[in-house]
């Protein structure tokens, strides 16, 4: 499989705020499909998807709403590890409509927060976001898809954030954030272990209080 090539925006280092304002622009009708959102975005879709789908778990959000964001990760976390140059979707999911105006609400959201940090993204360790290297990329992300489908309180917020910085590094072409991802990734590991002890501690003891009403 040929290594996948970035799109002319990245790499030329677009920012990764003016391309979420190219989709506020790009859309104006009622709704969209998800494969007209996949066609606009072209080879720059993994990144992108995995930026919308973190920057949620890394503010208080909706309870479950993890498990949902999650298991819609794992499609570009897995087509990253066999360097797809696009990302693939089944026609059904492909067919989903998506309201615009709720997408440009979460874009517009995104936008600002990214702004005060992207200055310090640029191109740079190119090797480390392009193919063989992305096979490592894929797999850590998956794995931060697979924490955050899991139900566990407070382990929702080390993935996601581990998960942007992997989408702007992507975006941007940036190997030494790539490279940044990986402690962020073990500590988003050792906050599972941390939360999940804990809240089997609380369901004991949530477990053997009602037992003792009963």
């Amino acid at each position: 499989m040929t290594a996948p090539t970035a799109s002319p925006d990245v790499a030329s280092g677009a920012a990764a705020s003016d391309l979420l304002d190219d989709l506020v622009e790009a859309f104006p009708g009622e709704s969209v499909s998800v494969g007209e959102l996949l066609e606009r975005l072209d080879e720059r879709a993994h990144g992108v998807l995995l930026l919308v789908l973190a920057l949620p778990m890394c503010i208080p959000n909706i309870p479950g709403i993890s498990t949902i964001f999650g298991l819609l990760m794992l499609a570009p976390a897995i087509q990253l590890m066999f360097g797809a140059h696009t990302l693939w979707l089944p026609k059904r999911v492909r067919e989903w409509r998506v309201d615009c105006a709720a997408l440009r609400r979460t874009l517009r959201v995104a936008g600002p927060p990214l702004k005060r940090i992207e200055y310090l993204i640029r191109p740079r360790w190119l090797p480390l976001t392009e193919f063989p290297f992305t096979i490592y990329v894929g797999f850590q992300s998956l794995i931060m898809a697979l924490i955050l489908i899991l139900p566990i309180w407070g382990a929702n917020l080390p993935p996601g954030f581990t998960v942007v910085l992997t989408a702007l590094a992507l975006l941007q072409r940036d190997g030494l954030l790539m490279l940044l991802t990986i402690p962020f990734a073990a500590g988003s590991l050792a906050a599972l272990w941390y939360f999940g002890i804990l809240s089997l501690a609380i369901l004991h003891r949530v477990t053997d209080w009602i037992g003792a009403l009963f």
